[in-house]
């Protein structure tokens, strides 16, 4: 259809396994299964329910009949009780026990928590292929020599590798906080209209450790640990804060890599994935612009300003509930979910295919080297004998005329010619090359690098278990 708008999370840049995840099969399939589980608990704590009954609604879990449901809700105005029916028309016997002493939000809110877990799950298996695929990029150019930048100004050296080890620290955080949302879900449970369980404490005459044992094997047979302890009709939506603000870690982590990669592209010491046929420009035939660095960028932004939303709907719950939520949060959690999808999948693509231009990175050393080398050559020439005074004040001068070079003239750095004719360092002249080799410079960065993957990184890839599946990228 191109007459309406369709959604570019779903059309471009998220992947078809995780828009299937908040599909409307996987959302009514779960209301279903959610039904059985009440309903075989309830038959196992003594109420007046058959295995028919139950097998007859297994027999449709999963066969929706959408144009029964869509017809009821025009009629009652109920998105639920309009799925209650529907299943009923196709579980026949089942027909009078289905949703039985349960609330809407009974499969709303655990419907959505179950989904989250899934896509968490989903975002949790890219994050470590990206993991996986710095930690191989920081490994191979561990040893790399490349100028520092603070301030976006040159800096001492470091090593491309180790660079990359910021961008992995960053997602090493965000995995292990990803974790502990994960393991933290908790169902909104069997909690009936305002969370007090009346309607169950009714269906078992008073019985509440036949209401709390429902509670517990519903909760079990759903897959999770726990439910929340206590709630209103719905689970807090704190919980929702805390998932989109793990997504907005991980864009944030994202939008820092791809922003570093689009300025070494700029330049020209490291480019993103460029096919053989990519066209970059419309009008200038020869650009190669970083259009999938500057996608993560804009996916991020976006991601990164969802927890805000979230945290509004959080604070403005009245009492047990308020339906504000309900529209907000059927478009601030999927397309969150969506679009961190969209931004791994290229994050894997880009991080997987860098490319490294060495010979341009030791020119930029080499053009700056010559500055952050005066201290080691001082120091060399009073071994030798100088006068720590005196050559100080030789580089000084040498330094400031060399820089009126490069910056007035356009001409190169050529400080290290001006130290070598100068007879004042003629006790180390010989050895003046050899200071110049930049791997001199870059200190333990190389040992770090080694050390982090070894000690931080790959213990968290050997933990799991990384899908040798093709992921399905739209870039």
């Amino acid at each position: 259809m191109k007459d309406v708008y369709e959604n570019p999370l779903i059309t471009r840049y998220a992947s078809k396994e995780m828009a299937s995840v908040f599909s409307d099969d996987n959302k009514f399939t779960t209301w279903r299964k959610l039904w059985i589980a009440l309903a075989e608990c309830e038959k196992e704590l003594g109420l007046n329910i058959t295995d028919k009954q139950i097998a007859e609604m297994k027999e449709h879990v999963s066969d929706i009949n959408y144009e029964v449901a869509e017809a009821r809700e025009k009629e009652v105005r109920h998105d639920v009780m309009s799925h209650v029916y529907a299943f009923g028309c196709q579980a026949k016997s089942a027909e009078g026990i289905i949703h039985l002493g349960a609330t809407s939000c009974y499969v709303t809110d655990n419907t959505e928590v179950i989904v989250m877990k899934q896509a968490l799950e989903i975002v949790k298996g890219k994050l470590l292929q990206v993991m996986k695929k710095l930690s191989d990029f920081a490994l191979e150019y561990k040893g790399m020599p490349t100028l520092g930048f603070t301030h976006l100004q040159p800096a001492q050296l470091t090593t491309v590798g180790k660079r990359a080890c910021l961008w992995l620290q960053d997602l090493q955080m965000d995995y292990e906080n990803l974790c502990a949302v994960i393991d933290g879900l908790k169902l909104r449970g069997v909690k009936g209209t305002t969370g007090t369980q009346a309607s169950f404490l009714t269906l078992f005459d008073g019985d509440g450790e036949k209401v709390k044992a429902l509670e517990k094997a519903v909760v079990n047979k759903m897959g999770f640990k726990s439910a929340f302890a206590v709630s209103g009709q719905t689970y807090t939506r704190k919980l929702d804060y805390t998932v989109l603000s793990a997504l907005s870690q991980i864009a944030q982590s994202a939008y820092k890599f791809a922003n570093d990669l689009r300025i070494l592209q700029n330049m020209k010491e490291m480019e993103e994935p460029f096919e053989k046929n990519q066209i970059g420009s419309s009008a200038m035939a020869y650009k190669r612009n970083p259009m999938r660095s500057e996608r993560i960028c804009a996916l991020a932004r976006y991601v990164i300003t969802l927890p805000e939303n979230e945290a509004i709907t959080a604070s403005t719950q009245w009492f047990e509930r308020t339906l504000d939520d309900s529209a907000n949060k059927r478009i601030t959690i999927p397309q969150a979910f969506l679009a961190i999808d969209g931004l791994l999948n290229l994050y894997i693509n880009v991080s997987g295919g860098m490319v490294v231009y060495d010979k341009v990175i030791r020119k930029h050393i080499m053009a700056e080297l010559p500055f952050m080398a005066t201290e080691t050559i001082l120091m060399e020439c009073v071994k030798a004998g100088g006068s720590r005074q005196e050559l100080h004040e030789a580089i000084r001068r040498h330094s400031m005329d060399a820089a009126r070079t490069v910056k007035q003239e356009g001409g190169d750095n050529d400080l290290i010619e001006r130290i070598k004719a100068d007879p004042m360092f003629a006790a180390i002249k010989d050895k003046i090359d050899g200071i110049m080799d930049p791997a001199n410079f870059t200190g333990r960065a190389e040992a770090q690098t080694e050390e982090f993957i070894a000690e931080q990184i790959q213990p968290i890839l050997l933990a799991n278990e990384i899908s040798k599946t093709e992921t399905e990228i739209k870039v």
